[in-house]
């Protein structure tokens, strides 16, 4: 018994393999093409581990993909690999086209052409597990429910678009083929190995580093936070008992504004590593909004509840606290991630400006 994991190397793949590897003993073979926020060191602690496959290749290539699964015949295929960062897209669209819609069309044809020739017991066990995200349903007004999984599609960046038509394609394929087929659509995740380009690290090397916090517009998007880890194990719970074909919202029931998320992780840093020059507050600076910026996104999360039995265990405050430890106890890490892909992001992104919250 074995799952395929792409993308496995990212912030929530690789925290996701971890946590596999942590409470069970089925192998995982992890594809990931290690791309700027591929990190093989997020991985480290599996080095030797004879459980861990780890494959350097590019879900777009399909020789290697079905090589994988003809040598290693999973069980499950369990799919991160996505670009990911609205920024980004805005800068370069056709990467997020190429690995979110070509790559996941060729996941699917792939194990599409896997599955069908399974034995019946194989066949009827074998399972695709799409992870997605909120920001497929657009923008919510401020007294709007929050997103059900019944909730029309409206992306509004090329990041979004593409998770929506990477969405599409599993369920079509589900629809045409009968392959079994899972989606999770997560709201914003937070916590270990995350790439510093995302709100909540990216506040925190900037604040040790005595650089501004840059925060879009007025600071008052708002997001529903979801530690990394209960995104695992909601993933775990879908991929074992989901209904083939549902869609699934993971949410944290935690909605924030970004300005509160700025403060907040202000105060955890003047508590665990005080900066004698003063608050970390007096660092926040308020900036231009990007173009297209979603005003609210919220997860209605009662599906999963109510069908599966699953909630996240960590509150906001929780998980937060959790974070800022881990980033403080890890600065190894985030200084070798410093030193690479990020550096060139940042330049590319911002010119000679610091990155934005």
């Amino acid at each position: 018994m074995t799952i395929l994991v792409t993308g496995g190397a990212g912030f929530i793949g690789s925290n996701f393999v971890l946590d596999w590897l942590a409470s069970n003993d089925e192998p995982v073979v992890n594809l990931d093409a290690l791309t700027y926020a591929g990190n093989r060191e997020n991985l480290a602690s599996l080095e030797g581990d004879a459980r861990h496959v780890f494959v350097h290749g590019d879900i777009c290539d399909r020789d290697l993909v079905d090589r994988l699964l003809a040598e290693h015949r999973p069980r499950a295929i369990v799919h991160f690999a996505a670009e990911s960062h609205v920024d980004r897209s805005i800068h370069g669209p056709g990467e997020f086209m190429q690995t979110n819609v070509t790559g996941t069309f060729t996941l699917l044809e792939a194990a599409r052409g896997y599955w069908s020739a399974l034995e019946t017991g194989e066949k009827a066990a074998f399972r695709f597990h799409h992870v997605s995200t909120d920001e497929v349903y657009g923008s919510l007004g401020p007294d709007d429910a929050p997103f059900t999984e019944t909730h029309a599609y409206e992306p509004n960046s090329p990041y979004s678009a593409s998770k929506a038509a990477s969405d599409h394609l599993v369920r079509a394929w589900h629809h045409t083929y009968g392959l079994p087929v899972l989606t999770t659509n997560c709201s914003n995740n937070y916590g270990p190995y995350h790439f510093p380009e995302k709100l909540i690290p990216l506040l925190i090397v900037n604040a040790l580093a005595g650089k501004p916090l840059p925060v879009y517009g007025d600071g008052r998007q708002i997001r529903d936070w979801l530690y990394v880890k209960d995104h695992c194990s909601a993933i775990r719970e879908v991929l074992a008992r989901g209904r083939l074909g549902e869609t699934y919202n993971i949410g944290g029931w935690n909605e924030k504004p970004n300005i509160d998320i700025v403060k907040t992780v202000c105060a955890l840093l003047d508590e665990m590593r005080p900066d004698a020059a003063g608050p970390y507050e007096r660092l926040i600076t308020y900036v231009t909004d990007r173009p297209g910026h979603d005003r609210r996104y919220a997860i209605d999360a009662r599906k999963v509840e109510r069908e599966l039995g699953w909630r996240p265990a960590e509150t906001f405050e929780t998980g937060i606290r959790k974070t800022v430890r881990w980033y403080l106890d890890n600065q190894p890490w985030v200084q070798n991630v410093l030193s690479g892909g990020y550096r060139d992001w940042v330049s590319k992104q911002y010119g000679n400006q610091d990155a934005c919250a």
